[in-house]
């Protein structure tokens, strides 16, 4: 199998060492402990797409760097290429892009929605989102934009489309 699709919180879990593509789905807010499991089941893991509009529940706590009084480890997903967040609450490109939260691969395809990359980014001046900024290829925004001098000063080696 090379998909996973509409995996929820509920999921039970195991190694997917063959599955390259994921879903994640939910009517419950997705939290940071659910993501690094989703890391560790599908190791190999390329392209991730999330589709949630709940807002997160511990975000406040992630800022901290604990939840539940436990030191947070950084996410890896090491072999991701495609990031698909187009209808994700904000919480989650806030989580899945800054570098204290996840590690990235080099040369990540992003598909957001622009009002939300903007929000994130807190209008393309947030540094914390930089470093994972950095690593993408390609930006695929999604919704009317317009490919303003700060856009392109905050992604400068991206390719905008």
């Amino acid at each position: 199998m090379k998909f996973y699709c509409n995996i929820t919180n509920n999921f039970p879990g195991g190694l997917f060492k063959y599955v390259q593509i994921v879903s994640l789905y939910d009517v419950h807010s997705l939290e940071y402990e659910f993501f690094r499991q989703i890391a560790q089941f599908f190791p190999f893991m390329k392209n991730l797409t999330v589709i949630n509009d709940k807002l997160q529940k511990n975000k406040l706590h992630r800022k901290s760097k604990k939840v539940n009084n436990q030191d947070l480890s950084i996410i890896e997903y090491p072999h991701l290429i495609r990031l698909c967040l187009c209808e994700a609450h904000d919480d989650y490109a806030e989580q899945l892009l800054v570098d204290t939260e996840i590690c990235l691969s080099n040369n990540v395809c992003l598909f957001v929605d622009y009002e939300a990359l903007k929000r994130v980014t807190e209008n393309f001046t947030r540094h914390a989102t930089q470093i994972n900024w950095a690593k993408l290829h390609s930006l695929c925004l999604d919704g009317e934009y317009e490919v303003t001098k700060f856009l392109k000063d905050y992604f400068p080696q991206t390719n905008i489309v």
